[in-house]
């Protein structure tokens, strides 16, 4: 048999604790007659009086059963309560848990009389109120009904007593509380049929099943009925119109209601009635909307892709209304923020907590990091980070490697387009804020200035790598390489080689291309061939790449001769030209006088699909005018296309790059300064 666990309704802190009634208007005292409670129903004293049908249903102090406070959740709990019971000895106290026990397997009138036999005869209508809301409480609604059957039948025996309003409103609750919303026509005709005028406790309650039925416009419209029938809506009742805002997702509606509500309250036009401190009552409705919006809004985020636009207009009406989110609101609707169009009302929010000096979680600053990031505002996640520095609370771990990781975002896009002024501005702004730079930090921005041909900063970068105690890798040591080689600085580039042997690193692939390029530039190409001799003892297979450096360093000093017999060297080593190879190839042999055979390097590549560039046929056309050779123009074919000049790429990348990391395009001029350390400045 199922047993009557707990009484007392599931009720959640959100509003106005509940005075609601129905009773003529007096402020209410806690009554001396009420027991302890048992299991969430009270022992209930009262007086073996005589009660009068037409009259007062009792005499004595009003009491306010359980006293407990009003709860504003999707499922309100009203309190039919009000009845007045009589000032009576201890020894009349009644055990209602003992006696719900025995009627909760009721199912009819005749079940609840042989429950009840003659132990309930002078039992006020306070008890079957509560006992009748814990039967809802428990979704027992068959000994609920037939309780109220039996009231019915002790009024037509001219008991002097039977169901009123407050027995009704509570098996309205009853029913309200098992979901058998079907069941409230039935109660509410039964209490038509009777006579029995509704209270604004009724009213509150049907609004309450229209919230339960997702019907929320319904709810609205039952204001409408309380002012209709001359009654003064109770806080319940404004609250119960916030949540169906709330429910309705409109929060610019429920910031207009509570407007105009207030509006009203300080014109004297609200029920000044002792039974509510509306003052109070206004303080919880003002936090109760202020908490409504929190929902509205924290929907719209969860939701929606992009609801900047919508969430903007909230808090802006919020804010004219007075009723701005606290902190912990506005960190819990940061949580919220988790897609890329999100950061801008991630990055509102941070400067609202901000600006109240309240102090701020360091969870919610390191998401807020995290999600600048994600939407690819890279500067703002730093601005974050210095706020973390200047301000506190003190970065973490945590903090550190999100800020790091959006750092090689920027890094790795600056080496990749050979930004490297802003590769050098975005080391030091990190070693000035405490981060230090990695091994992967310091070589993008070293491949970056490889990339530029810049030298000079290529080493100064390399030595700071060296001062900061980072081992550079044969990475660091690649891009050195480069950088020297392009500043034909080979004597330097060769002293770094023997460095980097010595050190243990081993060259890869890369390394010895850019070796073979300097031996070439210093003319001994026979140390062209040791160096691919030392790779294939090492298993390190050359590539296209390879042959090219060496082939580009013979058509910089316009050895034409050695160009040719290191590109028949690739069929050798089974390596396919491609139209770099023969672009050098065809510059190097028209560079050493040889047009007939840079024509036929051209008219070669023709033939395997390969397009040279515009460059390699003006040099055609040119040394075979030079040197008077015969040509055919239409073997030649139509003149290749102009690429794109160097500035205008660099010009692109750097667009591209501030477009990235959030930048203007136009920022202060870059000083050469900036690529020394402090203390070299200072020395």
């Amino acid at each position: 048999m199922q047993t009557l666990s707990i009484f007392t309704p599931k009720v959640a802190s959100l509003a106005t604790p509940h005075r609601d009634s129905g009773m003529p208007t007096r402020r209410r005292r806690k009554s001396s007659v009420l027991g302890g409670s048992l299991v969430g129903i009270p022992s209930i004293s009262c007086a073996a009086s005589r009660r009068s049908r037409n009259g007062p249903l009792f005499n004595g102090k009003k009491c306010s059963l359980g006293g407990r406070p009003f709860a504003l959740a999707l499922a309100l709990e009203q309190e039919p309560a009000g009845e007045v019971v009589g000032e009576v000895s201890d020894s009349e106290r009644v055990d209602v848990r003992a006696l719900a026990l025995r009627l909760q397997t009721a199912k009819t009138a005749d079940h609840v009389e042989e429950s009840l036999k003659n132990s309930a005869a002078d039992l006020p209508l306070p008890v079957y109120s509560s006992i009748i809301r814990g039967f809802g409480n428990e979704k027992l609604l068959e000994p609920a009904f037939a309780l109220v059957e039996w009231l019915k039948r002790k009024e037509e025996e001219d008991t002097g007593f039977g169901p009123n309003l407050y027995i009704y409103n509570s098996l309205l609750g009853a029913v309200k509380q098992a979901g058998k919303f079907e069941l409230v026509d039935v109660v509410m005709e039964e209490m038509t049929r009777r006579g029995i005028v509704l209270n604004v406790v009724t009213y509150n309650t049907l609004m309450s099943v229209h919230l339960e039925q997702r019907r929320p416009k319904e709810a609205l419209r039952v204001l409408d009925d309380i002012k209709k029938n001359g009654l003064s809506p109770s806080p319940v009742t404004y609250s119960t119109i916030l949540l169906a805002y709330r429910e309705l997702e409109d929060a610019g509606g429920a910031i207009e209601f509570y407007v105009k509500l207030r509006e009203e309250y300080e014109r004297g036009e609200i029920d000044g009635s002792e039974e509510y401190d509306w003052e109070e009552e206004f303080v919880k409705l003002k936090n109760f909307t202020a908490r409504i919006c929190y929902l509205v809004l924290r929907r719209y985020l969860v939701n929606e892709v992009d609801p900047s636009a919508t969430v903007f207009r909230i808090l802006s009406c919020m804010d004219k209304a007075q009723l701005k989110p606290g902190r912990a609101e506005c960190e819990r609707l940061i949580w919220a923020c988790t897609r890329e169009g999100h950061y801008t009302v991630a990055r509102e929010l941070y400067g609202r907590i901000r600006e109240t000096e309240a102090g701020i979680s360091l969870s919610v600053c390191n998401h807020v990091i995290w999600l600048m990031g994600k939407a690819k505002k890279w500067w703002a996640a730093l601005e974050v980070y210095e706020d973390l520095l200047d301000k506190g609370p003190k970065p973490n771990n945590l903090s550190y490697e999100l800020i790091i990781s959006h750092f090689n975002v920027l890094l790795t896009a600056a080496r990749r387009k050979g930004i490297w002024r802003w590769g050098v501005r975005l080391i030091n702004k990190m070693v000035d804020k405490g981060l230090r730079p990695g091994t992967r930090e310091w070589n993008a921005v070293l491949v970056a200035c490889s990339k530029a041909s810049e030298t000079t900063t290529a080493v100064q970068i390399f030595r700071r790598m060296v001062e900061q105690g980072e081992k550079p890798t044969i990475l660091s040591y690649g891009a050195l390489l480069s950088a020297l080689e392009k500043g034909k600085l080979y004597d330097e580039a060769l002293r770094v080689w023997e460095h980097m042997t010595r050190v243990g690193v081993q060259p890869n692939l890369y390394a010895y291309t850019i070796l073979a390029s300097v031996y070439i530039g210093k003319g001994k190409y026979e140390m062209a061939d040791s160096i691919l001799r030392e790779m294939a003892e090492r298993k390190i297979e050359p590539t296209v790449v390879t042959f090219n450096a060496i082939i580009t360093g013979c058509a910089k000093k316009q050895m034409g001769g050695a160009a040719f017999e290191w590109f028949h060297r690739m069929r050798v080593w089974n390596v396919k030209p491609n139209e770099i190879t023969y672009d050098m190839l065809v510059e190097a042999l028209a560079g050493d006088g040889k047009p007939r055979l840079a024509y036929e390097m051209y008219l070669r590549a023709r033939k395997e699909g390969l397009q040279l560039s515009s460059k390699s046929y003006d040099v055609v056309v040119e040394s075979c005018g030079a040197y008077s050779t015969s040509l055919d123009i239409v073997a030649l074919g139509q003149r290749p296309t102009e690429k794109k000049k160097k500035g205008l790429k660099i010009r692109k990348n750097l667009t591209e790059f501030c477009n990235l990391a959030d930048l203007p395009r136009r920022g202060k001029p870059f000083d050469k300064s900036e690529i020394y350390t402090s203390q070299m400045k200072e020395s």
